[in-house]
């Protein structure tokens, strides 16, 4: 994939970059290094000091930068601006915990002390996405540079101007040069980065089969590392809930960043009881949702991200249709310029349809009517992916045995799926492994030193 900024409202080339040289990779590959040695003697109170200086910058670019996300991916202008701010947020929560969550962990032993020590690694390969082009990058890099690690990322190829601006504000937020840097290569380049033995780890969101690639590589070069995959996130609507609420809530919850979220809600189950009610109210909320410009504030939804995109949805929806799958409404192409496409229902999925369990990366919400959460839960576990759930109910049984059953790497109660800076952030199964985000997504990337004085 050629590495360039094409707008998805207009279909359109807007700027091409040429990729870096393994020359230049090699270069880079140096100056992480040396950067490393210099920030791991840093004090947390100089790396928080700089970090406070990058969210800053952040809320001071929030309108320019918004601008080159949806530009390059299609967001709203609104989202994106959001996006920026939870980005500073990110940064401005590391700056203030990092201290805390590496603090000497001090384990009472028959010696005269004895601790848990967490030391930077070095180096580390970022492997990020082009959905949140800009938090999922931040929420691996403050906690990454805050442990006096150094960074590396590789970017999506179609927002490379999200990344060049990332490396920049790290410049001038003052952390050492090389600190942070993105190398603009595709993906066939990834293998040879990671196998160089300058870098120490890896953290991939993405892909399931990209997920496994590097897996498979840094697991032959017995590197760590972090994978944040595919998800097809249950939303449970039970008799007890507030159902204009999950309504309400379960609309932004597909159709957040034009339906396009590992964490978005995908699969719908709705109690026997109430399912006839809660699907009307849908229907109506999502031909309700305005869609078009994303630079506009009136768009609820703006285009998919490319052509390619539009093409596999398609696919996905016409599949499930032939499989015996109901259009309760959109979920189809918009005749224009750009990659836009209606938000849509589908209900009465066979079990033998892909579509019962598999990932569609857009505003489509598939209903299931069950006859219990016992139902509910066996479904929603039935799928090869474990990322994020939901559920809604007042029965406080209900929600306990929703937090124990359900397989996934979070269960919000009443509220949809969220990642949260304060909060561990992955998933199981078919999405990945380890944790991002709170203390656990600083210790990641952490040689957890066991120290002992007799």
């Amino acid at each position: 994939m050629a590495i360039q900024t094409q707008n998805p409202a207009t279909g359109k080339v807007v700027k091409t970059f040429d990729p870096h040289t393994d020359a230049e990779v090699d270069l880079a590959l140096a100056k992480s290094v040396v950067a490393f040695h210099e920030l791991r003697k840093w004090s947390f109170e100089q790396r928080a000091k700089h970090m406070q200086n990058a969210a800053k910058l952040l809320r001071e670019d929030v309108d320019k930068l918004a601008k080159i996300m949806t530009l390059e991916m299609g967001k709203t202008f609104t989202s994106a601006k959001a996006e920026v701010l939870k980005s500073a947020a990110g940064a401005e929560y590391y700056a203030d915990t990092a201290a805390t969550h590496l603090a000497d962990d001090v384990v009472k032993t028959d010696s005269a002390k004895s601790y848990r020590k967490y030391l930077p690694l070095g180096p580390v390969l970022a492997v990020m996405p082009w959905n949140y082009p800009v938090w999922q990058v931040m929420r691996f890099a403050a906690p990454a540079l805050m442990a006096g690690n150094t960074a590396l990322l590789k970017h999506a190829s179609n927002v490379p101007q999200c990344a060049l601006y990332i490396e920049d504000l790290f410049r001038r937020a003052g952390f050492p040069e090389g600190a942070f840097q993105t190398l603009l290569i595709g993906g066939a380049k990834v293998e040879r980065v990671l196998r160089d033995e300058r870098v120490r780890a890896a953290t991939l969101t993405g892909s399931e089969p990209a997920g496994a690639s590097v897996a498979s590589i840094c697991g032959q070069e017995i590197k760590p590392t972090v994978l944040e995959l595919g998800g097809s996130d249950a939303f449970i609507i039970m008799p007890s809930a507030d159902i204009e609420k999950a309504v309400k809530i379960g609309t932004t919850a597909r159709t957040q960043n034009n339906g396009q979220s590992c964490i978005a809600a995908k699969r719908f189950f709705i109690h026997a009881d109430i399912y006839d009610e809660v699907r009307a109210l849908l229907k109506d909320s999502f031909e309700a949702l305005n869609v078009g410009d994303p630079m506009k504030d009136s768009t609820d939804i703006g285009p998919l991200v490319n052509q390619d995109s539009l093409d596999t949805v398609l696919a996905q929806v016409d599949a499930a249709l032939k499989d015996g799958a109901v259009r309760v409404t959109g979920a189809q192409a918009i005749e224009s310029a750009g990659y836009y496409f209606t938000p849509g229902i589908l209900e009465n999925i066979p079990a033998e349809s892909t579509a019962y369990h598999e990932e569609i990366f857009a505003p489509v919400a598939l209903l299931f009517k069950v006859e219990s959460l016992n139902e509910a839960i066996e479904i929603a576990n039935s799928s090869p992916f474990g990322l994020g759930s939901a559920i809604f109910t007042h029965d406080e049984a209900e929600q306990e045995q929703a937090i124990h059953d359900i397989e996934a790497g979070a269960t919000f109660i009443n509220s949809m799926t969220t990642s949260n800076p304060q909060l561990p952030f992955g998933g199981i199964k078919r999405s990945g492994y380890g944790r991002e985000l709170a203390a656990e997504g600083i210790r990641a990337f952490c040689n957890i030193k066991a120290v002992n004085i007799a």
